[in-house]
């Protein structure tokens, strides 16, 4: 029984170490927070790249209403006036109109593809930009891990621990003393 017995402490005590310095290592570790979406949205050059992609947006929008238009244009004639029209005339209105629909379809795709490239290439600018800020703020604050709120998948943090606004700040600052490219 005393064999039992001195197994069951020595397991026990090697347990408590290890909890003890599991709790050690843990309570070593500095964490902070960033929020990736808000310092696109209100730094200056995220403001700024958010500006380009929706004049981008609003251009590719007008040059869709236009096709749309013309689209509405050749239908309405080809629906309104077929029945005085010869049959060629009603071919080659038709045939507009699916050149127009297949040019409106074409234009929406490349219009899709160049925004989804200009915002890739914006936000990674932004990101390179952004990440020697981030280097030298968990440098300076002494952190082990800076995580990113949007793509982290945190579902708590202690606010105190949330370094955006600061980020913000010195990024901000820093694209105000840099020329611009």
């Amino acid at each position: 029984m005393p064999k039992k017995l001195a197994t069951y402490l020595l397991v026990l005590s090697t347990m408590v170490v290890g909890f003890s310095l599991l709790a050690e290592a843990q309570q070593a570790i500095k964490v902070g927070i960033i929020n990736s979406q808000e310092i696109l949205e209100k730094s200056v050059e995220g403001k700024k790249a958010i500006a380009q992609l929706e004049e981008k947006n609003r251009k590719n929008q007008q040059d869709l209403s236009k096709l749309d238009d013309q689209i509405r244009q050749l239908e309405t004639r080809l629906n309104t006036q077929q029945l005085t029209m010869t049959q060629e005339t009603i071919l080659s209105l038709s045939a507009d109109l699916d050149r127009k629909r297949t040019d409106r379809q074409r234009l929406a795709e490349d219009a899709n593809r160049d925004m989804q490239e200009l915002q890739q290439r914006l936000y990674i600018k932004i990101q390179s930009e952004v990440m020697p800020v981030i280097t030298k703020l968990g440098q300076e604050k002494g952190l082990d891990l800076i995580l990113d709120l949007r793509a982290s998948g945190v579902l708590y943090f202690n606010p105190v621990i949330d370094l955006t606004a600061e980020l913000i700040k010195r990024y901000d600052a820093g694209k105000a003393v840099t020329p611009a490219k």
